[in-house]
């Protein structure tokens, strides 16, 4: 049987921690920032905890994780 093939594009954007559960940064946080007010703006900066729902998804892009 042939390696399976990590989802490039999910890689970079996905971190696994050390507990197993999955990682993600804000998105939001490019340009435009001064409509934006200082408290999402400094929300946006920490990387939160992919919802359940989508965390089955991102682990089958992530075979090795």
């Amino acid at each position: 049987m042939p390696k399976m093939k990590t989802n490039r594009g999910a890689a970079k954007r996905f971190k696994v921690t050390g507990t197993g559960k999955i990682m993600r940064n804000h998105g939001y946080h490019r340009h435009i920032l001064v409509t934006k007010t200082t408290k999402k703006k400094r929300q946006q900066r920490k990387a939160v905890v992919v919802s359940p729902a989508d965390a089955a998804n991102v682990k089958k892009m992530l075979p090795y994780a």
